[in-house]
């Protein structure tokens, strides 16, 4: 065997052992058992969990929800309080979601099911990250796929679909407590109108047994609606919620609108509004509800349109529509009408008189023997003839009447 030959063999036989190696170490490589929990550090208790971010097209959290004092608070709206039934929700669903199957481990295809690094611009999935007192489990969540989501473990290059689904919002706004103002419409003992434009008006409530109101500030010429019709909804002030929440001094207040409702038990909520650009902003204050003030105080909402213009109701919704009135006919549209008029008027009494002459005329016509003006043959029943008789029978002479 020739020496050339010899190191050929030698070094297919090298490639087959390493080829052979590579297959045995990616059999024996740990894969992830079906139904395995994707982060078993949450199986154990909840109210461990002291603080949760999401990232989201940026290096920095764009959520961050932590505990301030006994409560959770939302970080990026100057602590308000965070809504705990949702956080309860994703921390749930992050503890039971469950391995289905292992997915790509090649990180160019990452972006097709949305489990590439969050801090690129355009990301499609977002990183939620659960911090306890043993440390802080982070997990990429992706796409939607079946009943769960594509997933990536954060320091990790193998994805997986698991399940049940994993709903993670990436706005502050979504997490923090809607809840503003709760206060059943039957409370209401007077609403105190002051827009930023306009007089001032009031609605006070006259019968508690049927809900009927009157109306102060009404207008000269004008007249208010009936008493049931100025109640006020039955929503106005019933389970309020915010969209999102601001600082006062962010807001332009400059020009606000009032409203200041008393109520039966004594309390008096006062709601300051404006609309900047296409958002609708309160400011909420009240005499004796402690906690209400607490939560604020320093503080904008945004709410609703609809609930905006239901409590910031301007004066002429309140008001009968003024009578309407019939718009007097201009000088030119007479002067158009009323030549025609005369013009129709002279011509009928020309052909009336036209007639006349017509009748007369035939009546002095001369009548021929044995005829007569109705120039009909003249017989001796001729009398007894209507038109004889209208226009009198003339024989010649000589002829027996």
């Amino acid at each position: 065997m020739s020496r050339q030959r010899l190191a050929l063999l030698i070094v297919v036989a090298l490639v087959a052992i390493v080829a052979a190696f590579y297959v045995s170490t990616q059999r024996n490589a740990p894969h992830e058992t079906p139904g395995l929990a994707l982060l078993p550090a949450l199986t154990d208790d909840l109210n461990a969990v002291t603080a949760v971010t999401v990232r989201k097209g940026s290096a920095t959290p764009t959520v961050t929800l932590h505990k301030a004092g006994q409560q959770w608070a939302v970080a990026e709206r100057a602590d308000y309080p965070a809504d705990v039934s949702k956080l309860r929700l994703l921390l749930v669903a992050l503890r039971d979601a469950k391995i289905v199957e292992e997915k790509t481990v090649d990180p160019a295809r990452f972006p097709q099911i949305g489990v590439e690094d969050p801090v690129a611009a355009g990301a499609a999935g977002a990183e939620v990250a659960v911090a306890t007192a043993g440390g802080k489990s982070a997990v990429i969540v992706g796409k939607t796929v079946g009943s769960g989501n594509f997933v990536r473990r954060q320091g990790e290059n193998r994805s997986y679909s698991v399940e049940p689904s994993i709903t993670l919002e990436t706005e502050p706004k979504f997490w923090i407590d809607a809840r503003l103002i709760d206060v059943p419409a039957a409370l209401i003992q007077s609403i105190e109108f002051k827009p930023a434009a306009g007089l001032s008006f009031a609605l006070h409530r006259l019968n508690p047994a049927d809900n009927t109101f009157s109306l102060e500030g009404i207008p000269a010429g004008r007249k208010a609606k009936d008493g049931h019709a100025l109640a006020p909804s039955p929503s106005l002030l019933t389970g309020l919620n915010a969209e999102d929440v601001a600082a006062s001094s962010t807001v332009d207040f400059t020009s606000p609108s009032q409203v200041i409702v008393k109520l039966t038990d004594g309390r008096v909520l006062t709601l300051v509004g404006t609309t900047v650009s296409d958002k609708h902003w309160i400011q909420v204050t009240s005499n004796k509800d402690a906690d209400l003030t607490a939560k604020t105080q320093g503080r904008a909402f945004e709410i609703a349109s609809y609930r905006y213009d239901e409590i910031f109701k301007p004066l002429e919704q309140l008001l009968e529509s003024p009578p309407q009135k019939t718009p007097a006919a201009s000088p030119k549209a007479e002067s158009k009408v009323a030549p025609k008029v005369a013009l129709f008027g002279e011509r009928a009494l020309r052909g009336k008189r036209l007639a006349m002459v017509v009748r007369l005329a035939v009546s002095r016509l001369p009548a021929k023997a044995g005829s007569c003006a109705s120039r009909q043959p003249c017989i001796s029943k001729c009398r007894s003839s209507p038109r004889c008789r209208r226009f009198k029978c003339r024989r010649p002479e000589g002829v027996l009447q």
